[in-house]
């Protein structure tokens, strides 16, 4: 959701891609390597062809080595996503998706496409789920209430996109429902 520059004061979407390479990600190594130890923990040993589990930042910097293939997540395929399309198009709540799915599959896809079956399809797919939550979000803000929001799975970046607009609307709310001594009206 674009906002303009003066809304713009959260996280940038490549601070949150950032902050998703932390997560785990199973790979398939081409080359044996022993645990190796990082200062976010120890990964390996890496032991062609088993399968193993690192984080997404060594995952990418292993692909683009050409030293490992990146296994998939169970929830980045076609089906899934297809079905998640239908839910967020169909029903009035947000599907339930994993908190940081944009960020995870934009830098998988970037790095490892060769690795994922139908990787045009999935971009499409990431998209069309992506635009029919922004549609939802803006429904949701158009409804903002003073005293509750509710919005069950939204992922980081959509909530990223929506802090700077949503404590600005609940700091003029907060003051439209004030009576004029400065106390809290009641409803």
């Amino acid at each position: 959701m674009a906002l303009p520059i003066a809304l713009r004061t959260s996280v940038i979407p490549q601070e949150l891609e950032l902050v998703a390479c932390e997560q785990l990600v199973d790979i398939i190594p081409l080359v044996a390597m022993e645990r190796t130890a990082f200062i976010s923990g120890a990964y390996g040993p890496l032991r062609p062809p088993a399968k193993c589990k690192v984080p997404i930042w060594m995952a990418v910097n292993l692909k683009m080595k050409k030293k490992c293939h990146v296994v998939p997540p169970d929830w980045l395929n076609v089906e899934f996503l297809q079905d998640r399309l239908t839910r967020e198009t169909s029903e009035p709540q947000f599907s339930e998706l994993p908190f940081r799915f944009a960020e995870v599959a934009k830098v998988l896809l970037d790095v490892a496409s060769d690795d994922f079956q139908n990787p045009d399809k999935l971009r499409s797919l990431l998209k069309d789920i992506r635009e029919a939550r922004q549609a939802k979000s803006r429904e949701g803000l158009a409804k903002l209430d003073h005293s509750e929001l509710s919005l069950p799975n939204l992922c980081a970046l959509e909530i990223n996109e929506i802090r700077p607009f949503f404590i600005r609307a609940m700091g003029v709310l907060t003051k439209l429902t004030k009576d004029p001594e400065g106390q809290q009206m009641a409803y």
